[in-house]
């Protein structure tokens, strides 16, 4: 990250993230009532033992289906060239590398425009025209992925390697709640099944609101409420039925997938979630269910 990475800390995040490791009032991990400091712990344990195996499990839980919600997610965002974006708890990569491709083919189809326009180009005007857009494919776009579990970002630093991207992606460890990043720094905010596992809900959405630019948007895919009552009697079966089973076969892991499944239900409600984000300071803020609510993303801008 070239014009970022000054802003990539601030004074006394330390201390702060001490202070924040003293244990507070108890709440919920999963279905167990614990202190915040275990419940942080806990939730950091979770998915260091879960990080090798991420993504083969989140094909297995929703049958592929997680792929559509974030290119969902994506599209609803919308990013031009130029666009700052800071994800948040995405330390696979997975909405970075969608956003990437997204907004290199937004340069392919304006270079193609430009060059439609110019139909008098010799070849050779042409040719130099592609080999300047090869050098800024995106446009100066730039993907930060911040997550606070080292393993989950060295499996998304490896798939980012495998899979050849590099240009316009940095990788940060921090936290939800105290985010290393300075105030009005992103245009866009995105977390995706992630802030169901921060300790303080609040806290998180005021950082986003925080690092967001004044007209910067704030995306949030998460698993949410079904209403339909028969559907949601259904949709427990398999979660609390077969979720853990599969966690157990493919990652040697019953109890992390047990306590995914809890989470869930213990995430507040469409409409709970929505006035939490207005409580952060976010107007404008909507969702939209897909899938009957099984997941909703949740809108919101900073004025």
């Amino acid at each position: 990250l070239c014009r970022g990475r000054a802003l990539l800390s601030r004074p006394g995040g330390a201390l702060r993230a001490l202070r924040g490791l003293a244990a507070g009032p108890e709440m919920h991990f999963g279905f167990q009532t614990v202190t915040e400091a275990e419940r942080r712990e806990k939730i950091y344990q979770v998915f260091e033992s879960v990080a090798k195996k991420y993504d083969v499990m989140n094909d297995s839980m929703t049958l592929g289906i997680h792929r559509v919600w974030k290119d969902i997610l994506i599209h609803k965002m919308n990013p031009s060239p130029g666009t700052l974006l800071l994800d948040v708890a995405g330390g696979t990569g997975d909405i970075a590398f969608r956003f990437i491709n997204y907004v290199h083919s937004v340069r392919e189809r304006q270079l193609q425009r430009k060059l439609k326009h110019h139909q008098n180009l010799s070849w050779q005007e042409i040719f130099e025209s592609y080999q300047k857009d090869k050098f800024n494919s995106l446009g100066d776009s730039q993907v930060v992925v911040c997550d606070i579990n080292r393993e989950m970002l060295k499996v998304g630093k490896q798939k980012a390697q495998h899979l050849g991207y590099s240009e316009g992606l940095s990788w940060v460890l921090g936290n939800a709640e105290e985010l290393p990043f300075d105030d009005d720094m992103f245009d866009v905010y995105t977390i995706a099944f992630g802030i169901r596992n921060v300790t303080r809900i609040d806290l998180a959405l005021q950082e986003a609101y925080r690092v967001l630019k004044p007209g910067g948007r704030f995306l949030c895919l998460e698993f949410s409420h079904v209403s339909n009552p028969l559907l949601s009697r259904l949709y427990d079966l398999y979660s609390f039925q077969v979720i853990p089973v599969l966690g157990e076969v493919i990652a040697g892991d019953w109890k992390s997938y047990q306590y995914l499944v809890e989470s869930i239900r213990q995430f507040p409600p469409q409409e709970e979630l929505k006035a939490m984000i207005e409580d952060a300071g976010f107007f404008k803020v909507e969702y939209e269910n897909l899938n009957f609510g099984i997941v909703a993303i949740h809108s919101g801008f900073k004025l």
